[in-house]
């Protein structure tokens, strides 16, 4: 998967859900390949699309289009 498709997957998902995700979520429902999310990938997500991850549900960060 290229980062042009985890950021267009990302995106979708996000945008369907507007109250936001956990990784854990995402990665169910999009069936990522990942582990955890690549770090630089993660930062690029906040330039490119807004993410935004800075509310929190128990230990994990919900992710959200800003």
């Amino acid at each position: 998967m290229t980062y042009v498709e985890y950021r267009d997957c990302i995106r979708q998902a996000l945008a369907r859900h507007p109250e936001g995700l956990t990784w854990r979520e995402l990665k169910a429902s999009l069936k990522l390949p990942y582990r955890q999310p690549c770090p630089a990938w993660t930062k690029q997500l906040e330039r490119d699309i807004s993410l935004d991850r800075s509310v929190r549900r128990g230990n994990a960060l919900i992710w959200r289009l800003g």
